[in-house]
């Protein structure tokens, strides 16, 4: 390896492990409980399309409600992230993490009523 890659990939590392280290830190408990949530959610849909490349698309409904609601499941997780980081407090000021908590329940039922509606 040349010395600029050797370089790169030393900086890359060290990015890497001050991101872990101030996500550690910096991150409260809460959040990092949703982070786990939207990385489950998240490999579930990559799996699911994964698996419907690799062997089929048959049941096409099945496929497309399954993903429909791992998508869906991401974006209202990601809105909740964003309604209860404590550094959003100002735009957000009406509205408390158990408000917002029950908005995502609320969002999600409708969300997989839907879904199961669609599979049929």
């Amino acid at each position: 390896m040349s010395g600029a890659a050797m370089s790169g990939a030393g900086s890359l590392g060290s990015v890497v492990r001050r991101f872990l280290l101030e996500y550690g830190s910096g991150t409260p408990s809460r959040l990092k409980v949703l982070d786990a949530y939207l990385l489950y959610v998240l490999l579930t849909g990559a799996l699911q399309f994964g698996y419907c490349l690799g062997v089929g698309t048959f049941p096409f409904n099945s496929f497309l409600s399954g993903f429909i609601s791992a998508v869906g499941s991401f974006i209202l997780g990601v809105c909740l992230r964003i309604q209860i980081n404590p550094q959003n407090k100002g735009e957000f000021q009406g509205i408390s993490p158990e408000r917002a908590f029950a908005d995502f329940l609320f969002a999600n039922t409708i969300l997989h009523l839907v879904v199961i509606n669609f599979v049929g």
